[in-house]
């Protein structure tokens, strides 16, 4: 794996240790790729379906370790549900659909949004890391079923 030579040293200078469950949760998000919406529980699923013994928990902290690193990103979804992605160059600044009624996620870019976040940006004095927009409204499978 591509990431592990790196995540082993970055993990080292926080103190921490590259377990099997953290290696194994990297995996799989490298394995499904970039545009995969996994919530804890998702992953947690998958991770059983492959034998590894992981706790829930486990993968919560997981989760939380990866994306304070920068190697997923956290998205918010309607009613506070959370999903997580692999975050990388390629995907950085892309935006989310997201239908408030069965949660399917889907990716657009758009140019106009990373203006809109540098004009903004420029206008406060900030440096722009990135710009993200998360839109919600209904899926054409919900909205015909409403």
């Amino acid at each position: 794996m591509a990431v592990s030579g790196g995540l082993r040293h970055d993990l080292h200078d926080r103190g921490q240790r590259l377990t099997p469950q953290r290696q194994r949760v990297l995996d799989l998000f490298e394995r499904l790729g970039p545009g995969q919406h996994l919530s804890a529980e998702d992953v947690h699923l998958q991770l059983l379906k492959g034998d590894a013994r992981v706790s829930l928990a486990t993968v919560y902290r997981t989760l939380r370790l990866l994306t304070s690193m920068a190697l997923l990103r956290e998205l918010e979804l309607p009613e506070g549900s959370r999903r997580f992605e692999l975050a990388s160059a390629e995907n950085n600044d892309h935006h989310h659909l997201i239908c408030a009624a069965c949660g399917k996620t889907e990716e657009f870019d758009s140019a106009q949004v990373f203006q809109a976040g540098a004009d903004a940006a420029a206008q406060f004095n900030f440096r722009l890391l990135s710009s993200r927009l998360t839109v919600r409204g209904l899926c054409a499978a919900c909205a015909a079923a409403v």
